[in-house]
């Protein structure tokens, strides 16, 4: 089952891996011997479907979710194994369409201004006053 992104992306069936295992919860008898837990697995570097541009742009956009340039997703939301698989693919169907689409923002670095620095200025003198508050004081006989 091949998977469509957009009009003009579409994944093949072979560039995506699926492990199957037994999940946890609700389930009854069958929960010990049904393996309904889906892990689905595509491998960023290996797709042939995705250029160069796109593959930075998911390996940018998705870097807390990569797991040595795979995106690796579980679900067990279902009792049964065809409708975790059905939920797996829309999930990373809108996890890659979300990140090609999703823009990129720099960061455009600022000066501190006046204000801000005079205030941390006047916490860290505050933040001090009160350590030195709290230390017993030292006696010029003990040294």
């Amino acid at each position: 089952m091949d998977l469509k992104i957009t009009k003009k992306l579409v994944i093949p069936s072979k560039e995506i891996k699926w492990r199957f295992s037994r999940s946890s919860g609700p389930g009854g008898q069958n929960v010990n011997k049904i393996e309904s837990r889906v892990e689905i697995i595509f491998d960023l570097e290996e797709s042939k479907v995705l250029n160069e541009y796109q593959k930075a742009i998911l390996k940018m956009n998705l870097k807390n979710k990569l797991v040595n340039n795979c995106i690796c997703l579980a679900v067990q939301e279902q009792r049964n194994q065809l409708l975790n698989r059905q939920i797996a693919l829309m999930k990373l169907s809108s996890i890659i369409k979300n990140a090609l689409n999703k823009q990129f923002k720099l960061r455009k670095s600022t000066k501190p201004t006046k204000a801000s620095q005079k205030k941390r200025v006047e916490f860290k003198k505050k933040r001090g006053e009160l350590k030195k508050s709290r230390q017993k004081e030292k006696n010029i006989s003990d040294m």
